[in-house]
Protein backbone atom coordinates (compact mmCIF):
# COMPACT_ATOMS: atom_id res chain seq x y z
CA UNK A 1 0.00 0.00 0.00
CA UNK A 2 1.41 3.40 -0.99
CA UNK A 3 1.25 5.97 1.82
CA UNK A 4 2.61 9.49 2.23
CA UNK A 5 2.82 12.49 4.53
CA UNK A 6 2.48 16.10 3.43
CA UNK A 7 3.92 18.15 6.25
CA UNK A 8 6.71 19.64 8.31
CA UNK A 9 9.69 18.54 10.34
CA UNK A 10 12.08 20.12 12.81
CA UNK A 11 15.49 19.10 14.09
CA UNK A 12 15.15 18.25 17.78
CA UNK A 13 17.64 18.21 20.63
CA UNK A 14 16.42 15.96 23.45
CA UNK A 15 17.46 16.24 27.11
CA UNK A 16 16.54 13.63 29.72
CA UNK A 17 15.92 15.44 33.03
CA UNK A 18 14.40 14.56 36.38
CA UNK A 19 11.89 17.38 35.98
CA UNK A 20 11.30 20.44 33.84
CA UNK A 21 13.10 23.40 35.45
CA UNK A 22 11.02 25.95 37.32
CA UNK A 23 11.64 29.64 36.54
CA UNK A 24 15.20 30.49 37.52
CA UNK A 25 16.15 26.86 38.24
CA UNK A 26 19.05 24.95 36.70
CA UNK A 27 18.67 21.23 36.01
CA UNK A 28 21.27 18.79 34.69
CA UNK A 29 20.46 16.42 31.83
CA UNK A 30 21.42 12.79 32.34
CA UNK A 31 21.36 12.14 28.59
CA UNK A 32 21.11 14.17 25.38
CA UNK A 33 20.65 13.18 21.74
CA UNK A 34 19.38 14.68 18.47
CA UNK A 35 16.89 13.45 15.86
CA UNK A 36 14.61 14.88 13.19
CA UNK A 37 11.14 15.30 14.67
CA UNK A 38 7.92 17.19 14.10
CA UNK A 39 4.57 15.80 13.06
CA UNK A 40 5.44 15.11 9.44
CA UNK A 41 8.71 13.32 10.10
CA UNK A 42 7.42 11.17 12.98
CA UNK A 43 4.32 10.11 11.06
CA UNK A 44 6.32 9.33 7.92
CA UNK A 45 8.69 6.99 9.78
CA UNK A 46 5.78 5.25 11.53
CA UNK A 47 3.91 4.82 8.22
CA UNK A 48 7.08 3.42 6.64
CA UNK A 49 7.27 0.83 9.42
CA UNK A 50 3.64 -0.15 8.86
CA UNK A 51 3.49 -0.12 5.06
CA UNK A 52 7.09 -0.93 4.14
CA UNK A 53 7.67 2.46 2.51
CA UNK A 54 6.42 6.03 2.83
CA UNK A 55 7.04 9.38 1.15
CA UNK A 56 7.38 12.70 2.97
CA UNK A 57 6.49 15.83 0.98
CA UNK A 58 8.15 18.62 2.94
CA UNK A 59 10.60 21.56 2.91
CA UNK A 60 13.97 22.04 4.62
CA UNK A 61 15.97 25.06 5.61
CA UNK A 62 19.03 25.51 3.42
CA UNK A 63 21.61 25.27 6.19
CA UNK A 64 23.73 22.53 7.77
CA UNK A 65 20.88 21.41 10.05
CA UNK A 66 18.42 21.23 7.15
CA UNK A 67 20.73 19.07 5.05
CA UNK A 68 21.45 16.88 8.07
CA UNK A 69 17.69 16.50 8.60
CA UNK A 70 17.14 15.23 5.08
CA UNK A 71 20.05 12.80 5.31
CA UNK A 72 18.87 11.36 8.63
CA UNK A 73 15.29 10.88 7.42
CA UNK A 74 16.58 9.03 4.37
CA UNK A 75 18.74 6.93 6.69
CA UNK A 76 15.59 6.07 8.66
CA UNK A 77 14.04 4.77 5.42
CA UNK A 78 11.75 7.62 4.35
CA UNK A 79 11.48 8.59 0.68
CA UNK A 80 11.92 12.38 0.60
CA UNK A 81 10.16 14.77 -1.73
CA UNK A 82 11.39 18.12 -0.46
CA UNK A 83 13.41 21.13 -1.49
CA UNK A 84 15.50 23.65 0.44
CA UNK A 85 14.37 27.15 1.37
CA UNK A 86 16.79 30.10 1.85
CA UNK A 87 16.13 30.26 5.59
CA UNK A 88 17.22 28.42 8.73
CA UNK A 89 15.89 24.96 9.46
CA UNK A 90 13.25 24.94 12.19
CA UNK A 91 14.56 23.38 15.40
CA UNK A 92 13.15 22.36 18.76
CA UNK A 93 14.40 21.64 22.27
CA UNK A 94 12.68 18.80 24.12
CA UNK A 95 12.80 18.10 27.86
CA UNK A 96 11.80 14.52 28.75
CA UNK A 97 11.19 14.08 32.47
CA UNK A 98 11.13 11.04 34.76
CA UNK A 99 7.38 10.62 34.15
CA UNK A 100 8.06 10.30 30.38
CA UNK A 101 6.33 13.62 29.68
CA UNK A 102 7.83 15.84 27.00
CA UNK A 103 7.97 19.64 27.10
CA UNK A 104 8.88 21.36 23.85
CA UNK A 105 10.35 24.73 22.90
CA UNK A 106 10.15 25.37 19.14
CA UNK A 107 12.70 27.64 17.41
CA UNK A 108 11.62 29.18 14.12
CA UNK A 109 8.57 29.10 11.84
CA UNK A 110 7.09 25.87 10.49
CA UNK A 111 8.34 24.93 7.01
CA UNK A 112 5.73 23.10 4.97
CA UNK A 113 5.63 22.21 1.27
CA UNK A 114 4.03 24.52 -1.26
CA UNK A 115 1.93 23.34 -4.13
CA UNK A 116 4.20 25.25 -6.52
CA UNK A 117 7.28 23.35 -5.30
CA UNK A 118 8.85 21.10 -7.94
CA UNK A 119 7.84 17.87 -6.21
CA UNK A 120 6.41 14.70 -7.74
CA UNK A 121 2.84 15.50 -6.72
CA UNK A 122 1.44 13.20 -9.43
CA UNK A 123 2.38 10.11 -7.40
CA UNK A 124 -0.39 11.07 -4.95
CA UNK A 125 -2.91 9.96 -7.59
CA UNK A 126 -1.81 6.38 -6.87
CA UNK A 127 -1.46 6.81 -3.10
CA UNK A 128 -3.90 5.04 -0.79
CA UNK A 129 -3.59 7.39 2.18
CA UNK A 130 -1.96 10.69 3.13
CA UNK A 131 -1.48 12.29 6.55
CA UNK A 132 -1.35 16.10 6.33
CA UNK A 133 0.35 18.28 8.97
CA UNK A 134 1.44 21.40 7.04
CA UNK A 135 1.45 23.03 3.63
CA UNK A 136 -0.14 25.87 1.71
CA UNK A 137 -3.59 25.71 0.10
CA UNK A 138 -2.28 24.18 -3.12
CA UNK A 139 -0.32 21.54 -1.19
CA UNK A 140 -3.50 20.63 0.70
CA UNK A 141 -5.34 20.22 -2.60
CA UNK A 142 -2.55 18.01 -3.92
CA UNK A 143 -2.84 15.90 -0.76
CA UNK A 144 -6.54 15.41 -1.52
CA UNK A 145 -5.54 13.49 -4.67
CA UNK A 146 -4.96 10.45 -2.45
CA UNK A 147 -7.85 8.06 -1.87
CA UNK A 148 -7.85 8.79 1.89
CA UNK A 149 -6.79 12.08 3.48
CA UNK A 150 -6.25 12.42 7.24
CA UNK A 151 -5.18 15.75 8.75
CA UNK A 152 -4.37 17.51 11.99
CA UNK A 153 -6.06 20.84 12.87
CA UNK A 154 -2.67 22.50 13.45
CA UNK A 155 -3.13 24.32 10.13
CA UNK A 156 -6.87 24.84 10.50
CA UNK A 157 -6.91 28.17 8.65
CA UNK A 158 -5.26 26.67 5.57
CA UNK A 159 -7.57 23.65 5.66
CA UNK A 160 -10.57 25.96 5.82
CA UNK A 161 -9.33 28.00 2.87
CA UNK A 162 -8.64 24.88 0.77
CA UNK A 163 -12.25 23.60 1.08
CA UNK A 164 -11.33 19.92 0.72
CA UNK A 165 -13.19 17.07 2.37
CA UNK A 166 -11.15 15.19 4.95
CA UNK A 167 -11.75 11.50 5.52
CA UNK A 168 -10.59 12.03 9.10
CA UNK A 169 -9.41 14.89 11.28
CA UNK A 170 -7.28 13.92 14.28
CA UNK A 171 -7.79 16.53 16.98
CA UNK A 172 -6.96 16.72 20.66
CA UNK A 173 -9.51 16.87 23.43
CA UNK A 174 -6.98 18.81 25.52
CA UNK A 175 -4.27 20.58 23.48
CA UNK A 176 -5.50 24.12 22.64
CA UNK A 177 -3.42 24.09 19.44
CA UNK A 178 -5.19 21.00 18.11
CA UNK A 179 -8.84 21.67 18.94
CA UNK A 180 -11.64 21.39 16.37
CA UNK A 181 -15.15 22.72 16.74
CA UNK A 182 -18.15 22.14 14.52
CA UNK A 183 -18.25 24.82 11.85
CA UNK A 184 -14.47 25.21 11.64
CA UNK A 185 -14.34 23.38 8.28
CA UNK A 186 -16.56 23.26 5.23
CA UNK A 187 -17.09 20.58 4.07
CA UNK A 188 -17.30 18.79 7.40
CA UNK A 189 -14.74 15.96 7.91
CA UNK A 190 -16.21 12.49 7.40
CA UNK A 191 -14.81 11.44 10.80
CA UNK A 192 -13.48 13.56 13.67
CA UNK A 193 -11.19 11.69 16.07
CA UNK A 194 -10.44 13.27 19.46
CA UNK A 195 -7.56 11.88 21.49
CA UNK A 196 -7.62 11.98 25.29
CA UNK A 197 -4.13 10.74 26.10
CA UNK A 198 -4.05 7.98 28.70
CA UNK A 199 -7.87 7.87 28.67
CA UNK A 200 -8.13 6.75 25.03
CA UNK A 201 -10.43 8.92 22.95
CA UNK A 202 -13.63 9.24 20.97
CA UNK A 203 -14.75 9.59 17.37
CA UNK A 204 -17.80 10.98 15.62
CA UNK A 205 -18.90 10.76 11.98
CA UNK A 206 -20.53 13.52 9.96
CA UNK A 207 -23.67 11.33 10.01
CA UNK A 208 -23.76 11.43 13.82
CA UNK A 209 -22.37 7.99 14.68
CA UNK A 210 -20.15 7.96 17.76
CA UNK A 211 -17.66 5.63 19.36
CA UNK A 212 -14.92 5.45 21.97
CA UNK A 213 -11.74 3.52 22.54
CA UNK A 214 -9.71 2.85 25.62
CA UNK A 215 -5.95 3.22 26.04
CA UNK A 216 -3.80 0.49 24.54
CA UNK A 217 -1.51 -1.26 27.03
CA UNK A 218 2.10 -0.17 26.80
CA UNK A 219 4.36 -3.01 25.60
CA UNK A 220 7.00 -1.87 28.10
CA UNK A 221 7.82 0.87 30.61
CA UNK A 222 6.95 4.43 29.55
CA UNK A 223 10.12 6.28 28.57
CA UNK A 224 9.26 9.20 26.28
CA UNK A 225 5.91 10.65 25.16
CA UNK A 226 7.46 12.58 22.26
CA UNK A 227 5.96 11.43 18.97
CA UNK A 228 3.16 9.32 20.46
CA UNK A 229 0.39 11.53 19.04
CA UNK A 230 1.81 11.58 15.53
CA UNK A 231 2.48 7.83 15.65
CA UNK A 232 -1.20 7.46 16.58
CA UNK A 233 -2.20 9.56 13.56
CA UNK A 234 0.02 7.48 11.29
CA UNK A 235 -1.61 4.28 12.52
CA UNK A 236 -5.06 5.73 11.89
CA UNK A 237 -4.01 6.82 8.39
CA UNK A 238 -2.70 3.35 7.61
CA UNK A 239 -5.87 1.65 8.87
CA UNK A 240 -8.24 3.92 6.94
CA UNK A 241 -6.06 3.61 3.84
CA UNK A 242 -6.32 -0.16 4.12
CA UNK A 243 -10.11 0.15 4.10
CA UNK A 244 -10.64 -0.79 7.74
CA UNK A 245 -13.65 0.30 9.76
CA UNK A 246 -12.97 3.14 12.19
CA UNK A 247 -13.03 0.90 15.28
CA UNK A 248 -10.24 -1.29 13.91
CA UNK A 249 -8.27 1.73 12.63
CA UNK A 250 -8.28 3.52 16.02
CA UNK A 251 -7.26 0.26 17.72
CA UNK A 252 -4.12 0.12 15.57
CA UNK A 253 -3.58 3.85 16.08
CA UNK A 254 -3.72 3.43 19.87
CA UNK A 255 -1.21 0.59 19.68
CA UNK A 256 1.14 2.80 17.64
CA UNK A 257 0.90 5.60 20.19
CA UNK A 258 1.50 3.23 23.09
CA UNK A 259 4.48 1.57 21.42
CA UNK A 260 6.12 4.93 20.72
CA UNK A 261 5.91 5.78 24.44
CA UNK A 262 8.26 2.90 25.28
CA UNK A 263 11.21 4.12 23.22
CA UNK A 264 13.74 6.87 23.73
CA UNK A 265 12.96 9.54 21.15
CA UNK A 266 10.24 9.21 18.53
CA UNK A 267 11.50 6.18 16.59
CA UNK A 268 13.00 3.58 18.90
CA UNK A 269 9.71 2.11 20.15
CA UNK A 270 7.49 2.57 17.08
CA UNK A 271 5.32 -0.36 16.03
CA UNK A 272 6.30 -2.44 13.01
CA UNK A 273 3.80 -4.69 11.28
Amino acid sequence: MRVAVVGHMEWCEFAQVSHVPAPGEIVHATRTFEEPGGGGAVAAVQLMKLAGSATLFTAFGDDEVGHRSQARLEELGVDIQGGFRPEPQRRAFVHVDDQAERTITVLGPRLGPRGADALDWDRLDETAAVYLTAGDVDAVRHARRARVLVATPRGLGTLSEAHVELDALVSSGRDPGELYRKGDLDPVPTIVVRTLGAHGGEWETAAGERGKWGPAPLPGPARDAYGAGDSFAAGLTYGLGAGWEIDKAVELAARCGAACMTGSGPYEGQLTL
